[in-house]
């Protein structure tokens, strides 16, 4: 598939999704038309059963049609947005996959990525999606190879992430048919000075490491965030930054109001919440990617921070058949 052959876009809206990030998207292709001066590109918004499906702001888009009758597209991207588990059901699984069989190239924006994955329609692929969702989705399907990138171009698939990183991927797709001048426009009616780059990295996840954080301790907490599964010693983290353990602390208590053990702790204890929220997999495979090797030392932990034990965090969507009695 190449960039500048497509011609034909569809926007399958899925309950809850991200309308900034469709938005983004259709409206980059609505300007490269005004500024080539033609009738370059075309677009339509449909959904399984041909009714509007509600944003998460609540508004919906129209008009609206039916994905089976619609025309042919050339490409057809999947808008996903909270709750994406949720919104994907048989009936949308079974789509995308008739759309893989039949030629039509697949895309994804914002989570729009998970209802690939779950048609099984990412197996080898490259591909990007929202940073909230990034670590819970690599957990649940390690065959597929989720990047940190804006957006990632790998064959007949083309994923994004949410927010306004839709209008960069369109803004690639714009230059690779009309060139850098007509893309530079786009990008200069929308006030913005460039496009980013599809291997750009989002942001990383809200850290404590922030621009007036002493250097030593936001390397310390970049140390801890990359070690979760497999916490540390607090000695090492130290001889990394080179600093003393004694200073370590230091610098945690005066910054953070906290020791670098309950930070640890903590941050690890977030990883398992938003794991147990956002994906299917057993608790007691959760606590141990979070670096827990005990299922009681988990729930024990886990009911000490947010007040229940990590079962009162699933719902019915992402509640396994089975699950261990400890837990």
């Amino acid at each position: 598939m190449r960039l500048d052959e497509l011609r034909r876009f569809g926007f399958l809206t899925l309950p809850s999704y991200s309308m900034i990030a469709c938005a983004n998207a259709i409206e980059a292709l609505r300007m490269a038309n005004r500024v080539a001066g033609q009738a370059a590109y075309a677009w339509q918004v449909v959904t399984p059963d041909g009714h509007p499906a509600a944003a998460s702001n609540g508004l919906m888009l129209t008009p609206c049609a039916m994905l089976s009758a619609a025309d042919r597209f050339d490409i057809v991207f999947v808008v996903g947005g909270i709750d994406v588990r949720n919104a994907v059901d048989r009936t949308v699984a079974a789509a995308l996959r008739r759309l893989a069989h039949d030629g039509v190239a697949l895309g994804a924006l914002c989570t729009g990525s998970f209802a690939l994955a779950e048609a099984h329609l990412l197996h080898g692929y490259r591909c990007a999606i929202h940073w909230e969702n990034l670590q819970a989705i690599r957990e649940e399907f390690p065959h597929i190879d989720f990047v940190d990138d804006f957006y990632c171009i790998d064959r007949d698939r083309i994923t994004c992430t949410g927010g306004v990183a839709p209008l960069d991927l369109m803004l690639a797709i714009i230059q690779a048919r009309f060139g850098r001048r007509v893309a530079a426009q786009v990008s200069t009616q929308f006030l913005i000075e460039r496009g980013r780059a599809a291997d750009e990295r989002q942001p990383r996840q809200a850290s404590a490491a922030t621009g007036a954080t002493p250097r030593r301790l936001a390397e310390a907490i970049r140390l801890i965030e990359d070690s979760i599964e497999t916490p540390r010693p607090m000695s090492d983290i130290a001889r990394d930054v080179r600093i003393s353990t004694r200073q370590l602390e230091r610098l945690f208590r005066r910054h953070l109001g906290m020791s670098p053990a309950c930070y640890s702790a903590a941050l690890r204890l977030d990883r398992a919440r938003a794991l147990l929220r956002q994906t299917a997999l057993p608790i007691t495979d959760i606590g141990i990617a979070c670096g827990f090797h005990s299922a009681s030392h988990f729930s024990t932990a886990f009911r000490a921070r947010f007040g229940h034990p990590p079962r009162g965090e699933r719902s019915p969507a992402t509640e396994p058949v089975r699950e261990s009695a400890h837990v």
